[in-house]
């Protein structure tokens, strides 16, 4: 369990900036206190903690200019990287300039942490390579990603729009039950349908919709969190429970938070099948009205060839 916080706090404050030198500076020979700038004071910081309040992962993002921000100090630590809570500091810190009208975010970005933010989808400007001062070895690349371009899906849109086309292409009776991609942080995925092409002789929505809708969202968790760690398989599920508490007769919405999945995708890498344990919440607007339960396999390519 994690959650994504706005260090603020003295003790917060100490142990934001501890974990960036240890994790960005210390291993280059700097000495605590080298992880601080001018900026710092004016900057929008974000901390992903564990249960215990330790850091996991650290960003931070300041404004070159009214149209334009900066994003610096993304750091994760060690034990957890490759887990997408880099990408969730992202999308958070994104969020943020979001939220002050900011068009562009840039990134000045060492060698060989070009992947992974080509991944958060921003792109290798047509600059010369940058050496950093104090040590020739560290070269970086400006990267850019143009925020005015994307809709409200806050991460990966094209990613949530390829899915929407998925369940359209190969559930087409979710496309008639109005089922669509509402929001996608990294952190959790919000489903959302059309009331009124689901609604019963009680005027509420029909169970079978509900249960669709929740299936598809975790589904298209596991898909996503599946393309965050750029792994392939098929996605089956294996087992789905749904407890119904309330009649949903307003605003039906499903949601998962990466915190509600047990289990990794990792093991497809390896070409072993993966098992995860995914728990959606449904809600008629936001009142909750009821939980799924699903237990989801994600078979390999090669298991897959080999059963066909």
């Amino acid at each position: 369990m994690y959650q994504i916080i706005i260090p603020k706090s003295q003790q917060q404050l100490t142990s934001y900036f501890h974990f960036r030198w240890q994790q960005l500076k210390k291993p280059l020979g700097a000495p605590l206190g080298s992880e601080r700038d001018e900026y710092d004071n004016l900057a929008e910081h974000r901390m992903i903690c564990d249960s215990d309040g330790l850091p996991l992962a650290v960003g931070r993002l300041h404004f070159v200019s009214q149209e334009e921000a900066q994003i610096r100090h993304i750091a994760v630590a060690e034990s957890c990287r490759g887990k997408g809570l880099g990408s969730i500091i992202m999308t958070a810190l994104e969020q943020a300039a979001r939220k002050q009208n900011a068009k562009r975010v840039v990134t000045f970005s060492r060698f060989e942490t070009v992947p992974f933010f080509e991944r958060c989808g921003y792109e290798v400007l047509n600059n010369p390579v940058i050496e950093h001062m104090a040590d020739q070895n560290l070269k970086r690349r400006q990267m850019c990603k143009k925020l005015s371009e994307f809709d409200v899906i806050l991460r990966q849109p094209i990613w949530c729009k390829e899915l929407q086309q998925t369940w359209n292409n190969q559930i087409p009776i979710s496309a008639a039950m109005g089922i669509k991609v509402h929001q996608y942080t990294g952190a959790q995925l919000e489903v959302r349908a059309a009331l009124n092409a689901n609604i019963n002789l009680h005027n509420t929505m029909f169970a079978g919709s509900i249960y669709c809708l929740a299936t598809l969202t975790g589904w298209g968790m596991v898909h996503l969190q599946m393309r965050e760690q750029v792994v392939k398989g098929d996605i089956v599920l294996a087992k789905g429970d749904i407890n119904y508490r309330k009649p949903i007769t307003n605003l039906p919405r499903a949601t998962v938070h990466i915190n509600d999945v047990k289990g990794e995708v990792s093991a497809l890498a390896k070409q072993r099948k993966a098992k995860l344990e995914v728990m959606v919440r449904l809600f008629d607007e936001h009142e909750e009205c009821g939980q799924f339960h699903g237990i989801f396999v994600v078979l390999p390519p090669a298991e897959r060839a080999k059963g066909g």
